[in-house]
């Protein structure tokens, strides 16, 4: 249910079935809690996290330092947050320098990005890319598919190729009855939240579900209290208490189908989310003007 000011309310949507199968449990990782999955000569931690379709990679890279896939056989998104990162990205096509928070989609083929100071860099891969899905710290956890998850099923590639494309978040402003700053690709969608200063008001918060597809919660900024509520299917086994959990960022979480969710800005400074679907929700693409590449990215 969502609060008539918030955008998401025009969504169509039917009410839905008690779930026949249980959700899975939710997950959350606060990375600089958690020991890396991989630390460069030059120092650079990577942790690694996955949903059933994608991993998250997250690098805190030093000045100097870079991270490179050799023929890599899909698209891969490479996401810049803080404000004062500095990155340079070469791809089989360009090489682009971006200093600001940008959403990067990065071709097909050998790819390098280069810190030009220390930066938080964030790549997403999806599970096309399996070495990297193996290295997830929860990757036990998908062990076996989780139920309700619908699996991925590609979206059309862009008409024009593939190529390097840089898409600058903050040259695009906030705008009335847009839900944030969303990008998509064949593979995922990215929706760079509006930054929340200081504590969400508790009395309008927005709880909700998806009936079929995770949700990646990342916390780029601040602090949230992610409140998730599993639906009860007629087996009392499957029952799980409701959660409020607590997280700083860097950290993520993994939010599974139809579990009732919201998120609530905690911190006293600057809050931000950035969401992260795989595949793309058919959703928002549908509404006008919310997917700001959709021109380059056709949906099915």
């Amino acid at each position: 249910m969502f609060d008539t000011s918030d955008p998401r309310a025009a969504l169509a949507t039917a009410p839905s079935p008690a779930p026949a199968q249980a959700a899975a449990a939710p997950q959350y990782a606060e990375f600089l809690a958690k020991a890396p999955a991989e630390t460069s000569a030059a120092g650079s931690p990577t942790w690694y996290y996955r949903g059933q379709n994608f991993v998250l990679a997250l690098s805190r890279l030093a000045a100097g330092d870079s991270l490179t896939r050799t023929e890599q056989p899909h698209e891969y998104v490479v996401l810049l947050t803080e404000p004062d990162g500095h990155v340079t990205i070469e791809g089989p096509d360009a090489t682009r320098e971006v200093a600001q928070p940008a959403v990067v989609v990065v071709p097909p083929g050998s790819s390098t990005v280069t810190a030009v100071r220390e930066t938080t860099v964030v790549r997403l891969f999806d599970r096309r890319s399996e070495d990297v899905m193996a290295l997830a710290m929860n990757a036990e956890a998908y062990a076996e598919p989780h139920a309700n998850v619908a699996d991925l099923k590609p979206w059309p590639d862009p008409p024009d190729g593939h190529r390097l494309r840089v898409y600058p978040i903050d040259d695009i402003p906030s705008e009335a009855g847009r839900f944030g700053r969303i990008f998509r690709t064949s593979a995922f969608m990215v929706n760079v939240l509006d930054p929340q200063h200081g504590p969400r008001d508790p009395e309008k918060l927005s709880p909700h579900r998806h009936d079929d597809f995770e949700q990646c919660s990342l916390a780029v900024a601040g602090s949230y209290v992610h409140h998730i509520r599993t639906p009860w299917t007629p087996r009392r086994s499957e029952w799980r208490e409701d959660e409020h959990v607590r997280v700083g960022a860097p950290s993520v979480a993994i939010i599974p189908p139809p579990t009732v969710h919201t998120s609530e800005a905690v911190g006293e400074g600057l809050n931000q989310l950035v969401d992260i679907f795989c595949p793309p929700r058919a959703d928002f693409s549908a509404k006008d003007g919310w997917v700001l590449n959709a021109e380059e990215y056709p949906a099915p």
